[in-house]
């Protein structure tokens, strides 16, 4: 037998058992239908997951970022003077501690998450935080300052990785990525209607005895609160459990994704053997240094940019700072909306990175090297355009390339929790105003050596891997092998193509 002919054996032998793993799945309900009629009700249903699911979790999540970056509106509007605060060292300490406890608990939230359902879990950690956020208002040192952001940190840990991981569980590898960034652009919101709504909270200083910074965290805690009880009936279950789908929708839910080589939609106990593979997968320790690359800097922005605009020597007064860091949010969330359409369409999420991150660089380094306010300003711009869009994207590509439910969930809580525990590097770095040349400069080294670099690596070995795949090197793992056995390879499966 020739070269070809055994490699054409080889994969049909494998796509027959795949066919044979297909074949333990609900009958198609509408396989009677041409594939106009198939395709018509395709998109019915998922414009219906879109409207029910999305926005919801956005508003979820734009809340969630509200809450863990308003203490850089609250130190604008007199935090540090009426608490004492050490500045930079002790101000600087209440933004580390958050990122400690926040890491620390986020790898095993996903594994809560799909144990105890969305509709619980999730409202559970928002009535946990909204009351964490409360009590910042009503704290009167810096170790009452203190304990709050520990609590904080500890219980939203759960939402970021719990939504993407929620997220790729109901859609198909290419439609992730425009989902998880209209999720993500949230944040890029929540710091223009933060600084808004900070400027609107601080008139209220002196009401019932109260300071300004005291208000923004009272108010927006209790509006958490609010959002965290409807939750219970809003947050929905995975696929297999949702009552908001009939049992028809249900099916096609599940053969969607098992026709994207997926099973997510799947029933799966959770062993150990889920996490021994995640950690010995190599995406998982790459996409972990690309995303430290991203989500540093994301938070030393959100956290200090109030202050950065301040020092630029425009600001008369706080409202005004305020006002003035709305627009380079507002900037990034359209952008990040624009990279994830581009992404799903192109699959090309590893060179939407490269581009994205260099425009950030640029931005930093205008920051750094010049002294003119109106450059410095338009720096802002660019540094949140280069940030914001590649947090969705990564997410994205590392969703789109880990197969396995559980195996899905730990990588991606890894990736995310290492990322936040860089927000104690971003905690303290901006500490020399007015030009804060250090703060720049790391921002600049984290975006050029993680993002831009593990980017660029990513990509170019995931085409090598595709490769051999096509050309059947990877055949030799399926021999042998039961439908069973090559469902439970996951992405290590050779007809499963990774997105670059």
């Amino acid at each position: 037998m020739s070269d070809v002919e055994k490699h054409s054996s080889s994969h049909d032998s494998q796509y027959e058992n795949r066919a044979g793993a297909m074949g333990a799945l609900p009958s198609d309900p509408d396989a009677h239908l041409s594939q106009d009629e198939k395709d018509k009700i395709d998109r019915k249903l998922v414009r219906k997951l879109d409207l029910i699911l999305i926005p919801w979790l956005c508003i979820l999540y734009l809340l969630a970022f509200l809450d863990r970056t308003n203490i850089g509106n609250a130190k604008v509007a007199h935090l540090t003077d009426d608490l004492h605060l050490e500045v930079p060292k002790q101000y600087n300490e209440t933004l580390t501690i958050f990122f400690i406890s926040y890491a620390l608990f986020e790898p095993l939230t996903n594994v809560l998450l799909k144990k105890m359902r969305p509709s619980i879990f999730i409202p559970i950690i928002m009535i946990l935080w909204g009351a964490s956020m409360t009590g910042m208002g009503f704290v009167y040192n810096y170790s009452g300052l203190m304990a709050a952001r520990w609590f904080l940190g500890l219980a939203e840990a759960g939402l970021f990785p719990g939504v993407n991981y929620y997220l790729s569980c109901w859609y198909k590898r290419s439609e992730l990525g425009i989902r998880a960034a209209i999720f993500f652009s949230a944040a890029a919101v929540s710091g223009s209607f933060g600084g808004l709504l900070a400027a609107a909270i601080e008139l209220m200083d002196g009401i019932g005895g109260r300071p300004g910074w005291a208000w923004i965290f009272i108010l927006e805690g209790l509006l958490t609160i609010v959002f965290a009880v409807a939750s219970f009936w809003m947050v929905h279950d995975f696929p297999d459990e949702a009552r908001f789908l009939s049992d028809e929708d249900r099916v096609r839910v599940v053969l969607r994704l098992k026709a994207d080589e997926q099973s997510s939609a799947e029933h799966e106990e959770w062993k150990m053997s889920y996490l021994i593979a995640g950690l010995k997968d190599w995406k998982m320790w790459l996409g972990m240094v690309i995303y430290m690359g991203c989500d540093m800097p994301l938070y030393a922005f959100s956290l200090f940019l109030p202050s950065i605009i301040q020092e630029l020597g425009w600001s008369t007064n706080t409202v005004r700072s305020q006002l003035l860091s709305v627009p380079p949010y507002a900037a990034a969330a359209v952008l990040t909306v624009i990279i994830g359409f581009v992404a799903d369409r192109t699959r090309q999420r590893g060179l939407c990175n490269i581009g994205v991150s260099l425009i950030g660089i640029a931005g930093f380094l205008m920051l750094l090297a010049s002294t003119d306010p109106r450059v410095k300003y338009a720096g802002t711009f660019l540094g949140a355009l280069g940030i914001y869009p590649c947090i969705s994207n990564t997410i994205s590509w590392m969703a789109n390339n880990i197969e396995g439910v559980y195996k899905r969930g730990v990588v991606l809580g890894f990736v995310i929790g290492w990322g936040n525990l860089n927000g104690i590097v971003s905690s303290n770095i901006y500490f020399s105003s007015p030009r804060y040349l250090e703060g720049h400069a790391v921002m600049v080294a984290y975006m050029a050596l993680f993002l831009l670099g593990g980017s660029v690596l990513m990509t170019v070995l995931l085409r090598i891997e595709n490769k051999k795949r096509r050309d059947g090197k990877r055949d030799y793992l399926i021999e042998g092998k039961t439908a069973k056995e090559i469902e439970a390879l996951g992405d290590n499966r050779p007809d499963f193509m990774y997105t670059v």
